[in-house]
């Protein structure tokens, strides 16, 4: 049910008390002194009522027209003044209807003699009923604000949360751009050196070779000049915030004699030759191991660590799985991101990380890559 729906139930809900109690004082009024008061008294709680459902806007009219009405009239009033009481303390006016209570149960000594509320044996009605209806006021709007303040918070770490999974996503998108964007200028630099070496003697190759070699070096070069414009930004961010990237195309296997330098317990197995697969899985691949390796040494240390990697066809597999260990550090580790930017980078390879527990306390990350369906068969 939304806050909508609610905040209508509770106006239907509130009208209907007040409709009753009104009901209420006209009943009373047709018994004090044989109906002598009917006509006066049913008045005055029917506009009572009115103003107990009038918007809050108008909030000091409900609980001085009441206190007002009390004074004079006494008993017969005294649950509409408990409403307006209770409205009073829910909305932080607590002094104000305390202030209104004392009023009317003090000045009612001058009202009318039939419905004094300090006749008969009223006394304990009396003081008890507004007492409650302060106390139970207070009560209901610190909880009701207490529950809007953990309402609003839970909303805002979740929006902080997505916000923060997206800047993941698209740091991930930044990094994989950017060393695409080395590769790429890489191989389009030796097209563009060795196809213009060849042009430079095109005396003694064939007329039709030379065209085409010619064609394809200025293709080269106008592809580098235009992949260097739309992503070379990339490396001027990088630059401007002070982050370093790593290596284009490192070997899984440095990485993980870096990690065993550095203390950990590594088994690696490794299968398939990674130079006949894309370099986006090669990319793809050490970024994994390396996050893994990173998580393990932060949330393992000690543990011991297992990594599998399989180029073979037709997928680019690859699995790391640590046991349980002591956390690093003395403080509180803080959870980062590096599992978002992973999926985000296994994803625009069309392929599936997998990362959770693994049962006995360890831990497993997996990714499933597709590799293409052409160089699939040609291997």
């Amino acid at each position: 049910m939304s806050w909508k729906e609610r905040a209508s139930w509770r106006a239907v809900g509130r009208g209907a008390i007040v409709t009753l109690l009104v009901a209420a004082v006209v009943l009373n009024a047709a018994t004090i002194s044989g109906g002598r008061y009917l006509v006066a008294l049913s008045a005055t709680g029917l506009a009572c009522g009115v103003a107990l459902l009038a918007p809050r806007r108008w909030w000091p009219v409900a609980p001085f027209l009441i206190t007002a009405a009390t004074v004079w009239w006494g008993w017969p009033l005294l649950l509409l003044l408990s409403v307006a009481l209770f409205d009073l303390s829910a909305n932080r006016k607590a002094r104000w209807a305390i202030g209104c209570a004392a009023v009317a149960l003090s000045a009612n000594l001058l009202g009318q003699p039939e419905t004094s509320l300090w006749g008969g044996d009223r006394y304990g009605s009396t003081v008890l009923t507004p007492a409650l209806a302060v106390a139970i006021g207070l009560w209901l709007g610190n909880r009701r604000r207490l529950v809007a303040a953990l309402a609003s918070q839970v909303q805002h770490l979740h929006i902080e949360s997505e916000l923060r999974e997206e800047a993941a996503r698209n740091a991930e998108r930044s990094r994989i751009a950017s060393e695409m964007h080395d590769v790429l200028a890489h191989r389009l630099s030796l097209i563009a050196l060795h196809s213009g070496v060849l042009v430079s003697r095109r005396d003694t190759l064939p007329g039709p070779v030379a065209e085409r070699l010619a064609l394809l070096r200025t293709a080269s070069t106008e592809a580098l000049t235009d992949l260097r414009d739309m992503l070379g930004v990339l490396r001027e961010d990088t630059v401007r915030t002070g982050r370093t990237l790593s290596p284009v195309l490192r070997d899984v296997e440095d990485l993980v004699d870096e990690a065993r330098a550095s203390g950990q317990h590594i088994e690696l197995t490794v299968h398939g030759d990674p130079g006949q697969v894309p370099t986006a899985h090669q990319l793809a691949v050490f970024r994994i191991v390396q996050e893994a390796l990173t998580n393990a040494r932060k949330h393992a240390l000690g543990g011991e660590v297992t990594v599998h990697v399989d180029y073979q066809p037709p997928t680019t597999f690859v699995e790391i799985v640590n046991s349980p260990g002591t956390t690093a550090g003395t403080g509180t580790v803080v959870s980062g991101y590096g599992l978002v930017g992973l999926r985000e980078r296994v994803a625009t390879l069309a392929g599936h990380l997998d990362a959770g527990p693994a049962g006995g306390g360890a831990w497993r990350v997996a990714a499933l890559i597709p590799q293409p369906p052409q160089n699939s068969t040609e291997r």
